[in-house]
């Protein structure tokens, strides 16, 4: 019988902003709410759909105790903590986990394109400080690199605290690799919405979600119905939500997402710089499938 503690819907929290940039907190907790009644597994705020590199430190810590709270026990709360210097990962990790987060997501270090072994000592280095869980996040599409399924699986077995990844990639040798051989306590979550179902098909556990701020029933769905092996449920629910899977990332996430939040009236359509609105032409596409699927 599985033991994995990090399964299910979680969700890729947005930051919402006012005008003047400031973070909008109001706006914040109105989103766990809404998470929180509609059954969402896991909510996870300050990771990179959350403008986490625009965050400061004060901020993050501020918005994953502002989580916590508002999402009381009724889910996990699992903030991002990761950068591409291990000094200041390791400091927003254990920030994270004083500010009362139940695990962290760990981002594989961009732009340097460390070796495997150097990734192992950045990820080993993180999670021996916190006594939390750790996450790691592989997504080479943004990092420009790939945390290999060899050394996911050398950190799940050395560290005991390195309790899933987040496989962000479209690799199906790699996440096979990592679903057949990881230890029983470890999870694999995808972070490709588009790839709920094969995943899952294949033994995933989850799926750390864009979509899931939308529409966090369809999501917690899917994944429910592949779980209890309701495969045309499942199937039924992909196919009319697999184009906005797909739009979610028109332009760079998390612009799309937030602009379809913004017309749900959840959040102002504010971004950091350096991301900016959508392109008209874009968002005219994006609204009229928000509109066909009901959800404005």
């Amino acid at each position: 019988m599985s033991n994995r503690l990090i399964s299910g819907s979680a969700v890729a929290l947005v930051t919402p902003f006012h005008e003047d940039g400031s973070v909008d907190y109001e706006a914040l907790r109105r989103l766990v709410r809404f998470h929180r009644e509609a059954g969402t597994d896991i909510v996870l705020p300050c990771g990179t759909t959350g403008e986490s590199p625009t965050l400061t430190n004060e901020e993050e810590a501020e918005i994953i105790r502002v989580v916590c709270e508002e999402a009381g026990e009724s889910m996990m709360v699992a903030a991002g903590a990761g950068n591409n210097d291990t000094r200041h990962a390791v400091e927003l990790a254990r920030n994270a986990e004083k500010a009362g987060a139940r695990a962290i997501l760990s981002v594989a270090p961009y732009y340097n394109k460390p070796s495997q072994e150097g990734y192992y000592q950045h990820f080993r280095r993180v999670a021996e400080s916190v006594s939390i869980p750790v996450i790691i996040y592989n997504v080479p599409g943004r990092t420009g690199s790939n945390v290999s399924a060899q050394t996911i699986l050398r950190l799940a077995r050395d560290i005991g605290n390195v309790l899933a990844v987040k496989e962000a990639s479209d690799n199906f040798e790699q996440i096979m690799t990592l679903i057949d051989e990881r230890p029983e306590n470890f999870s694999v979550m995808t972070g490709e919405d588009g790839l709920m179902l094969p995943f899952m098909a294949l033994g995933g556990d989850g799926v750390i979600s864009v979509a899931a701020n939308q529409a966090p029933k369809v999501v917690k769905g899917l994944i429910d119905a592949m779980k209890a092996g309701n495969l045309e449920e499942a199937r039924a629910i992909n196919r009319k939500y697999r184009k906005l899977f797909r739009l979610n990332f028109i332009e760079s996430n998390p612009v799309p997402v937030k602009y379809a939040l913004s017309l749900m009236g959840m959040v102002e359509e504010v971004y950091r710089l350096p991301l900016v609105p959508m392109a008209e032409a874009n968002k005219a596409i994006l609204r009229d499938e928000l509109q066909k699927l009901g959800l404005i």
